[in-house]
């Protein structure tokens, strides 16, 4: 049977490798800008003065100050700091709150972008962008959001902690298991979705035996690219919209939430996805989706339960109730009181149940 479909490919330079940290100024150059600001955030500020140095006389300014969920108060602030120095283009590293920061400039002004990722986040290959205001995180999607271009440096994100490593490699993760159950879901998009759980999978299982090298680390990136590329390319579902709202509105970390999420939601739509979450498994090398997702984190020492990151029981009734307004399209039909029990269950970390078994509460 012939499949029909859509597939639009969002245009990007991606350049992959070790050490091509050092191309930067040349990526500048290429796009034709001569100003550019340097982005970073307080905990990477070394890596910040690598990229300043490798751009030499193009870098004009520098703002340090990239912060989680992309809060509209510090972006006003880095754009005073961008206009003041006349910059054409943003070079930004970091995870994605740094790219986070990038995007929001870039489509206030029309600058440039491009980013280093020194995170497995995969959002620098998005054309979404998600901003925080008034304690409420919101999303939209534009083609001037997604950077020009994106330098993959293995060596940066090598030096990622691995229990950092492990909550930004889940976080990958969610984008490619939610992309295979889509509503736009495609083929070319599935078999990205597919190759980077492999390769997160495989990754992560490494680090998890003592294996930490620059191989290991260059399938977590090559993965993580892949999952952001399903990001930016089909719409996200309960997942995505449970992790915005635990994050902007109760200022939850944004991989952790993620990692203690993503077992909870494919568990919730396995039902309506039978066939997606089944795919997903075989790629995890595992029979059930949802509990080989929560082993994994589990042995791997990642949080598995919101109480452990922030969380507090007497906010679980007011999550649910704004993770049902407005709800993003799923799978399974979004009900408070289905929303509601999974997020009981993400809260204790309990261990989802087989695909297929009856859960309490589903929807």
């Amino acid at each position: 049977m012939v499949t029909s479909f859509v597939h639009t490919t969002h245009p990007a330079r991606i350049v992959f490798g070790v050490g091509t940290l050092e191309t930067v100024a040349d990526e500048v150059s290429r796009l034709g800008r001569s100003r550019v600001l340097v982005l970073a955030s307080p905990e990477l500020a070394e890596a910040g003065d690598r990229v300043e140095k490798a751009l030499g006389s193009l870098a004009v300014a520098r703002f340090d100050g990239a912060a989680m969920h992309t809060p509209v108060d510090v972006t006003e602030t880095a754009l005073g700091v961008l206009r003041g120095a006349g910059a054409d283009c943003v070079v930004a590293v970091g995870g994605g709150s740094t790219t986070g920061l990038s995007k929001a400039l870039a489509v206030r002004t029309g600058v440039d972008q491009v980013v280093l990722p020194t995170t497995y986040a995969g959002s620098e290959v998005t054309p979404v962008l998600g901003e925080t205001a008034d304690g409420v995180k919101t999303t939209r999607s534009a083609p001037e959001i997604l950077p020009e271009t994106v330098i993959y440096d293995v060596e940066l994100s090598a030096g990622l902690p691995v229990a950092i490593a492990v909550t930004s490699a889940v976080n990958a993760l969610a984008h490619a298991v939610e992309a295979l159950y889509a509503p736009d879901a495609e083929p070319v998009v599935d078999a990205l979705a597919l190759d980077a759980i492999v390769r997160l999978a495989s990754g992560l299982r490494r680090l998890g035996a003592g294996v930490d090298d620059l191989d290991t680390r260059a399938d977590l990136l090559h993965g993580a690219w892949l999952a952001g590329t399903c990001l930016g390319a089909v719409g996200m579902a309960l997942h995505h919209k449970l992790c915005h709202t635990l994050g902007g509105s109760f200022n939850l970390p944004h991989a952790e939430v993620h990692t203690v999420i993503l077992p909870h939601a494919a568990a919730y739509n396995a039902s309506a996805a039978p066939a997606a979450l089944a795919r997903t498994a075989r790629a995890l090398g595992a029979a059930d989706a949802p509990g080989a997702i929560f082993d994994l984190a589990a042995i791997l020492g990642a949080p598995t339960a919101l109480r452990d990151i922030g969380m507090r029981a007497e906010d679980l009734d007011a999550a649910a109730d704004l993770a049902t307004r407005n709800p993003y399209a799923n799978p399974a039909p979004v009900t408070r009181a289905g929303v509601r029990h999974l997020l009981d269950d993400a809260f204790y970390g309990r261990r989802p149940a087989a695909s297929g078994e009856p859960r309490a509460g589903a929807p």
